[in-house]
């Protein structure tokens, strides 16, 4: 059973995600103000952080800038207000693993809490050979090494490493890692993808000046 933390200060939502996702064996636990948020992270370990951007005492940007303190392995998907797409550019680059607008539909927020735990947590080792790289990805921990050097990545940002490896010199499109990192289809205007890839970019750079190329109009390339 996945036993998540629900950050929001709207009660009767957040019974209603109670109540339907404990229907799918999960257990959520609720915070109604963003301290409140982080005195919950620090006494136990969450499978994963549902976090609102407007909450009171603390908001959620707050929160997010607090989490390397205290649970800086807990994925994030953030609530934000539909179409308010700054907030939601801030929460990826704060290290938010995906967002999701409100008001939401219960059932595309499991999935995508499905989604984001399936992506940071242990997988099956997969014994494809990976081209030749400085990169040292250990599929089974999920963890990557550059020079002997371990390099703290977020869930998504070590699938989205992996997939660019496989492909390693070719263009990979915007299109297609969105439905294999994020699991859902590139909407216009998401720059979850973008943000995402610009964080990997700077977590690489002290190894190389231009790890991934942006191609206008095609996707990225990795050339590390």
């Amino acid at each position: 059973m996945l036993h998540i933390l629900l950050g929001d200060d709207d009660v009767e939502l957040t019974a209603l995600l109670q109540e339907y996702l404990s229907s799918y064996d999960v257990r959520c636990d609720c915070a109604y103000d963003g301290e409140q948020v982080l005195q919950m992270l620090q006494t136990r370990a969450y499978d994963l952080l549902v976090l609102d951007i407007m909450m009171p005492k603390m908001d959620g940007l707050s929160v997010l800038r607090q989490l390397p303190n205290t649970a800086s392995s807990t994925p994030v998907i953030m609530l934000t207000a539909k179409g308010d797409e700054i907030d939601r550019i801030i929460g990826l680059e704060l290290g938010a693993d995906d967002y999701i607008a409100k008001p939401c539909n219960p059932r595309e927020l499991l999935a995508r809490i499905n989604a984001v735990v399936k992506r940071s947590g242990p997988t099956v080792a997969d014994d494809t050979p990976l081209p030749d790289s400085r990169l040292d990805m250990d599929t089974a921990a999920r963890s990557c090494a550059i020079d002997g050097d371990t390099l703290a990545l977020t869930g998504t940002e070590y699938d989205l490493l992996l997939n660019l490896l496989r492909h390693k010199g070719d263009v990979v499109s915007k299109e297609w890692l969105s439905q294999k990192v994020l699991q859902r289809e590139l909407q216009p205007y998401d720059r979850s993808i973008d943000v995402h890839i610009s964080r990997l970019r700077k977590k690489l750079q002290p190894y190389h000046n231009d790890p991934i190329k942006a191609v206008r109009g095609r996707g990225y390339q990795l050339v590390l």
